[in-house]
């Protein structure tokens, strides 16, 4: 048997672990099969037709969790809260309130969530207005005699509204009873269900005179996750060491550990925050550009065409929110003063620098020199598919660097809580 079949053997024999395991496949099996439950009034075939042709929605409907192409009763997905979430953490640095909830641990975490989801009914309401009128317009709604009766109108919004609450709770469900984020996961499946089709329908069309552009793009996928792997993996130790102390009727000796400094804090949440902000214009561009306004026809055609997945303008402003957000997490996650106390308080110290406020000092300047690399790695990551389908000519699979980049950072960070779990049942069986 070898090391990867033992370390999963170990895995399964741990019933807390296999619960959980149990539980995230579970509650992901459910939202697959609610994802095949559509919307009664939606034309399915044209609906099809209309994302095969548009990358724009093929990229929506990965953050929806695949909910959008069937248009199931999840159809809307995570998008509403996930744009929740990033206008609290916004906000959590403008407002001194939400700063100082943020600091309540436990309660303050509890509070911001119940905060998020109540700003999720607006949102949600919003873009399912927007959607169904989208669809109107590209007549992709049932209709009689013309019109849409109002109670199915209400019925469509109310349904739109509940199939995002419920995907909600799975999320937090499997983060409470599961492995992982489970808002992170619910979109990894999703994303992965689309993998094989589409990687078939790749190799389909491919023929004799793109199979080499075909071969040179699967290697250059295969750096790129190699590349994501690396920087995932890469810490910086900051060596700490701590004076002989006593404390009570113990005597404690010298000791020295480190400090383990990610390159990249942050993981895969500026990757889905960037894309909720960069998919923002032209789904504007799209609910307005049959608006009888001119002056507004003509804004919105604009939209549509400058913020085309894989333009320019859309890969520039992408790679900036990446790098931005990638900063702005880093800053809310990291906190130095606090790391700084610790340290001092169990009277340890990092070579060459004080104590106290120069510890605090020195770990920012140390975490903003990790994560420029970072971020600008994760930026061009993201962006890099695009550039290499212009080059040779074939659309990356399933979505480019941005599914690479979830799928590979939520399968390392699964695998990564349960060795952490895995660890702490052997400690508490030595102790």
């Amino acid at each position: 048997m070898n090391a990867a079949a033992r370390w999963i053997a170990t895995v399964w024999q741990d019933k807390a672990i296999r619960r959980k395991i149990i539980v995230t496949l579970s509650l992901i099996l459910v939202f697959r099969v609610f994802t095949y439950i559509p919307t009664a009034i939606i034309k399915l075939d044209s609906l099809r037709q209309l994302f095969a042709s548009n990358q724009f929605l093929s990229l929506l409907d990965v953050f929806s969790g695949g909910t959008l192409v069937n248009f199931s009763v999840m159809a809307l997905g995570l998008n509403p809260y996930i744009n929740a979430s990033i206008i609290l953490q916004l906000l959590t640095m403008v407002l001194p309130q939400l700063e100082a909830l943020q600091k309540e641990g436990e309660y303050g975490r509890f509070k911001i969530n119940q905060y998020t989801r109540f700003l999720t009914i607006p949102l949600t309401l919003v873009q399912a207005v927007g959607i169904f009128y989208l669809l109107k317009n590209n007549n992709l709604i049932v209709l009689q005699n013309g019109q849409v009766p109002f109670l199915e109108f209400v019925s469509f919004i109310a349904t739109m509204v509940a199939g995002t609450y419920i995907l909600m709770w799975f999320g937090e469900l499997i983060s409470e009873y599961g492995l992982g984020n489970g808002i992170s996961l619910i979109i990894f499946a999703g994303i992965v269900s689309r993998l094989l089709p589409t990687f078939l329908r790749t190799t389909t069309i491919t023929s004799q005179d793109n199979a080499i552009n075909t071969i040179v793009f699967g290697l250059l996928i295969f750096v790129v996750v190699a590349g994501v792997i690396y920087v995932s993996q890469a810490v910086r130790k900051i060596p700490v060491y701590y004076a002989k102390r006593i404390q009570g009727n113990r005597m404690y000796q010298s000791a020295s550990n480190f400090l383990p400094l990610k390159l990249n804090q942050a993981g895969v949440i500026p990757i889905i925050f960037a894309v909720s902000f960069v998919l923002f214009p032209q789904m504007i561009g799209n609910f307005f550009q049959y608006s009888t306004n001119t002056t507004m026809q003509a804004v919105a055609k604009f939209l549509v065409v400058t913020f085309q997945p894989g333009s320019i303008v859309y890969s520039s402003l992408y790679f900036i929110l990446v790098v931005a957000f990638t900063f702005v997490y880093t800053m809310i996650v990291f906190n130095p003063q606090k790391i700084a106390e610790e340290i001092q308080k169990n009277g340890g110290f990092i070579p060459g620098v004080r104590p106290g406020a120069n510890t605090k000092v020195y770990l920012q300047q140390v975490i903003m020199k990790l994560t420029t690399v970072g971020a600008f790695f994760l930026g061009v990551i993201a962006i890099i598919p695009s550039i290499i389908s212009a080059i040779t000519g074939v659309t990356s699979l399933v979505v480019g660097g941005t599914s690479i980049l979830i799928v590979v950072s939520v399968v390392l960070e699964t695998l990564k809580t349960i060795e952490s779990q895995v660890t702490s049942r052997n400690y508490d069986k030595f102790l």
